[in-house]
């Protein structure tokens, strides 16, 4: 039981925040009905249960004989639905696209916002070494004409 547990607690340090740059994107693409529509196609092509479903399609049109040999109406039906279901598979890909961009158009205005921070504090570290320099050099002058003479 202790060790369920501690695989939860792991499970849930494992968590990710999910990047900003993700959910404004899916928020733009869940506008879209058309969007909304391909997406859950696509996620329920790509799973098991669309296998387990054709598998028992294909069982029952062959077992209780909805066609004879060799099955042209299957065939054109099967065609049919490949056609579309490569062109969704683009959908996804486009999809997937669009979040790679999205991810990096933040990342880059990211390494923008740094590179002018890094500027900034290029700037900032030479005023400092500069007063620096200037602090010893006026301690320095202080110094010496503060010094007592010694004659030899």
């Amino acid at each position: 039981m202790a060790a369920v547990s501690h695989k939860n607690d792991l499970v849930s340090r494992l968590k990710v925040e999910p990047n900003p740059a993700l959910l404004e994107h899916a928020r733009k693409r869940a506008e879209s009905v058309q969007n909304r529509i391909a997406d859950r196609i696509t996620t329920f092509a790509g799973s098991m249960a669309f296998v387990y479903i054709h598998i028992i399609w294909f069982g029952c049109w062959i077992g209780f004989g909805v066609e004879k040999y060799p099955y042209g109406l299957l065939t054109m039906i099967v065609s049919l639905e490949a056609i579309f279901l490569s062109t969704f598979v683009m959908i996804s890909q486009n999809r997937a696209d669009a979040k790679r961009q999205a991810i990096a158009d933040q990342q880059w205005q990211t390494v923008q916002e740094e590179d002018r921070q890094n500027v900034q504090l290029l700037e900032l570290s030479k005023q400092i070494l500069d007063l620096t320099t200037a602090v010893h050099a006026y301690a320095a002058a202080r110094s010496d004409a503060v010094a007592p003479k010694t004659d030899a």
